[in-house]
């Protein structure tokens, strides 16, 4: 069977449903044991981990999953798909979100405080227990889904803290529900540049001005 995409990636890809509906869309090729082997010819290969790349943002998008430990991700449906009995390996699951973390890969994942993981392309010293971010969004585009959620609910001028945005009953229905601190703090960072916050408060109690 032939990874490679007769148009822009579109065979490849799984259909962007999972924010408007309760199940998650498997893209097609799951369903094929070569999809779970990381191919030799470059062309195809590439083709493979744009399509594994589109997947895991959608599989993270549909669980609201802002990071992924490789280790512990390999046994659950992201990477293992038990009606087959195939799996990716460990080393094939830390290149694709290595791949991810690339230009090439849109920086759409990256190696959370982790040197090994830096030298290695994804812990191959530490085992797979690096932890990766996965940007279903990108930092800009949570900071820029942030300043949005502000402005429709009147909240310019307020303070809020962190607690409030990410884990309030306000905001269950908002994207960024849930979101790790750090990665949160990291997108605030952002609308701090722009101009449209200011974070203040000591590491645990910070809150943030929206303007």
């Amino acid at each position: 069977m032939s990874l490679k995409s007769t148009g822009p990636e579109a065979t490849l890809l799984p259909s962007n449903k999972t924010s408007a509906s309760n199940s998650l869309t498997y893209p097609y090729l799951y369903n094929f044991p070569p999809f779970f082997e990381l191919q030799p010819v470059q062309q195809t290969r590439s083709a493979q981990l744009a399509a594994w790349s589109a997947f895991i943002q959608s599989y993270c998008r549909h669980h609201r999953l802002f990071a992924l430990t490789p280790i512990d991700a390999l046994p659950t449906p992201l990477f293992t798909n038990a009606a087959i009995s195939h799996a990716l390996r460990l080393k094939d699951a830390r290149a694709v979100l290595s791949w991810m973390a690339s230009k090439e890969g849109g920086h759409r994942a990256e190696w959370i405080n982790s040197s090994n993981s830096k030298k290695s392309g994804g812990g191959e010293e530490d085992g797979g227990a690096a932890r990766c971010w996965i940007f279903w969004r990108t930092p800009e585009e949570w900071a820029g889904l942030l300043e949005e959620w502000v402005e429709r609910t009147g909240q310019k001028g307020s303070v809020v803290t962190l607690y409030e945005i990410t884990e309030s009953d306000a905001t269950k229905r908002e994207e960024f529900w849930g979101m790790d601190a750090e990665l949160l703090m990291r997108c605030l960072q952002v609308c701090v540049k722009r101009g449209k916050a200011q974070v203040f408060g000591s590491e645990g109690s910070e809150g943030v001005k929206f303007f």
